[in-house]
């Protein structure tokens, strides 16, 4: 009756470890695309860096995406309760678009790793090599409204402009037509209220990014 009872549960115990087999998530693509952003004394750069994230057991099952530059000694840390994520075709993107360096350091070009680990301590690891020219390619965009006309000066080879409603919250991408004309003329929606520049070097994955103006 014991070697029964022990077998009962020596084929429990196998059971159990099978239905929980880990198994690693994945990272089959991402990117990094270098932004300058207005700062106080000038353009200040950041890291906009994504991945597309797979999980056998969900995307709830995901807990840190982390970005390591050996090189530099650098490490960011994204957790699932700071990333940002939507999905795409089926796909699952997360990441950030705020990793900046201290004070108007640039961020170290070259070599990056990044680490996708799930609840369950599994681990995955890509590497990513990004070469952004170390100074910008074009000077930072010009963009004006004044008296419901806008006005920009841009060399970027792609031109957008961002619209905003008055919580902050992007409501579309508008191609640029033109140097300067009538905001009226856009096709804005109603509850549009700012607008951005959006300046792209698709080349070098370099964009310029304008403060947000006010529509009237």
């Amino acid at each position: 009756m014991m070697k029964k009872y022990y077998f009962s549960f020596f084929v429990l115990l196998i059971l159990i470890l099978f239905s929980c087999s880990r198994t690693e998530p994945r990272i089959p693509f991402g990117f990094m695309e270098l932004i300058y952003y207005p700062g106080e004394s000038g353009p200040e750069e950041r890291f906009s860096f994504f991945v597309i994230a797979e999980d056998d057991d969900g995307m709830e099952n995901l807990s840190e995406l982390r970005l390591i530059h050996d090189r530099a000694g650098l490490e960011w840390i994204i957790s699932s309760d700071d990333w940002v994520h939507y999905e795409d075709d089926n796909k699952h993107w997360i990441g950030t678009r705020s990793i900046s360096m201290q004070g108007r350091e640039t961020l170290p070009r070259g070599q990056y790793r990044a680490a996708l680990i799930n609840k369950g301590g599994e681990k995955t690891e890509r590497i990513f090599v990004f070469d952004a020219p170390e100074d910008p390619r074009f000077p930072y965009p010009y963009f004006r409204i004044e008296e419901g006309r806008y006005s920009i000066d841009s060399k970027y080879p792609v031109n957008v402009f961002l619209v905003y409603d008055l919580q902050g919250n992007i409501l579309r991408s508008v191609p640029a037509p033109n140097d300067e004309g009538r905001t009226a003329d856009l096709g804005l929606p109603n509850n549009a209220r700012l607008l951005a520049l959006w300046a792209q070097d698709e080349d070098y994955s370099t964009s310029a990014l304008t403060e947000a103006i006010a529509l009237r």
